[in-house]
């Protein structure tokens, strides 16, 4: 039978509090976060910097999610958090898709635990979202794959959601609900999503002109392209080159 008190012996006598973080630098796909109460980032394992686009802790540490993460995104992961804060209650293992560190749309289960004090009071939460190969071929989410993917290689062009309804085999009503069910967004979403990603890898990675870019992705114009780019991403195509740059 295992003994609380050797095991609060072990515990007490672990000279930083902090090394099991050690480990999640040697899980490869896997990404690790520790948030305060507030939103605030507390601790990542490098995994995430390389996610986010930064360096280290330096840049991590009392930043909230609105800094790497579109502003709808943020919501959402934010009132996630405040859920597990509130109820002290995990969620484990939930599909989602989103960007890894390539900048490419992949599936991921997300995992988020609360953090307690020495009192038992929730002051946080921890998490680790990780890449999910085996889901891909499960029945359940066949065709939001094959619409994920459609909407990657169609990056250049308006896709309508008629066109993907009718590739991946289902109505259009039967493809926004099971998008929304999986992914929490509707087709049209996704598709500019994945647009105005594409996009951005563009203006990270040349010099190439805004208003090229802009059509290159199936915009008709720079300003139509600066609204929908500063929505997603809570800055301009110009403001977003600078800092990729800076």
């Amino acid at each position: 039978m295992a003994s609380p008190r050797l095991q609060a012996e072990f515990f007490a006598r672990i000279a930083d509090p902090q090394a099991v973080r050690e480990i999640f630098e040697h899980l490869p796909g896997v990404f690790f976060f520790v948030k305060d109460d507030q939103g605030r980032h507390i601790a990542a394992n490098s995994a995430t910097y390389a996610r986010f686009g930064i360096k280290g802790e330096e840049e991590l540490v009392g930043a909230m999610d609105e800094k790497f993460f579109p502003p709808e995104v943020a919501k959402a992961y934010r009132e996630d958090d405040q859920r597990v804060i509130r109820s002290g209650k995990p969620i484990i293992n939930r599909l989602e898709v989103w960007y890894d560190e390539q900048h490419r749309l992949d599936w991921f289960l997300a995992t988020k635990l609360p953090v307690r004090d020495r009192r038992g009071k929730v002051i946080g939460v921890m998490g680790i979202t990780r890449r999910d190969e085996d889901r891909l071929r499960h029945h359940d989410v066949r065709e939001v794959t094959e619409a994920v993917r459609m909407a990657r290689e169609n990056v250049h062009r308006v896709l309508g959601t008629a066109e993907l309804a009718r590739t991946v085999g289902l109505s259009e009503r039967q493809l926004h609900r099971k998008i929304k069910a999986a992914l929490g967004l509707s087709p049209y979403e996704l598709l500019l999503r994945t647009r105005v990603q594409a996009a951005a890898e563009v203006l990270a990675r040349t010099s190439t002109p805004i208003s090229e870019v802009a059509l290159d992705h199936g915009f008709c114009d720079q300003s139509a392209f600066t609204q929908q780019f500063r929505k997603r991403t809570g800055m301009t195509p110009k403001e977003f080159r600078q800092r990729q740059v800076g």
